[in-house]
């Protein structure tokens, strides 16, 4: 990577990290474009050149701030040498809950603000900074036995199933602890990716 686009990550860091630092403190209607480029110490030319306004910019926040929860998620599952589907799903789940249950700013962020479009988007196109998870999401299914009906809806079925539970558990311990809700939650994904199996 050359100085200039040393530069323009740096300072497209700044604005993504200045504007959650923003958006959780203040609110994203509360909190101006003028605001987050003063704070990040740059010129609103820059913060045009990467978003379109701040709801863009919000988007791709939730998409960064997600990718790099897979990301982390996706490296221990590497380093754990679980190669099954179905535990590898199971381990990037849990890995990620307990991710958000020690951030719990962060997800009330993406849980509020993570609709399947943005979701989806970040799959399947991340920006140049962000792991390609939908990718290795298909890399996953490709190297199970097994084949499934359809994995896109798999996904999204898992995303819709975590995202609504752990929120209420995590931040309200309703209707129980987060550690009482998981092996109700794991068991329900289980039946989720047998009941997508074919039978090739």
């Amino acid at each position: 990577m050359g100085k200039l686009d040393t530069n323009k990550k740096i300072k497209h860091d700044s604005l993504l990290n200045t504007a959650f630092d923003l958006f959780i403190t203040k609110g994203i209607n509360k909190t101006s474009i003028s605001e987050i480029v003063d704070s990040a110490g740059v010129g609103k030319g820059t913060f045009y050149l990467y978003f379109k306004d701040k709801y863009d910019l919000r988007n791709k926040l939730v998409s960064h701030k997600s990718s790099e929860l897979f990301h982390a998620a996706n490296e221990a599952l590497i380093a754990s040498g679980i190669t099954d589907f179905e535990e590898s799903i199971i381990f990037i789940v849990n890995h990620i809950v307990d991710d958000l249950d020690k951030d719990q700013s962060l997800l009330t962020f993406i849980s509020k603000n993570l609709s399947w479009g943005i979701f989806k988007n970040a799959l399947i196109t991340p920006s140049e900074n962000d792991v390609d998870f939908y990718n290795v999401y298909i890399q996953m299914l490709k190297a199970s036995p097994h084949t499934f009906k359809n994995p896109e809806i798999l996904i999204f079925m898992i995303v819709e199933l975590v995202s609504s539970t752990v929120y209420s558990a995590i931040l309200y311990k309703e209707p129980v602890s987060l550690e009482e809700l998981k092996p109700y939650l794991y068991e329900t994904i289980r039946q989720m990716i047998r009941q997508q199996m074919t039978n090739d």
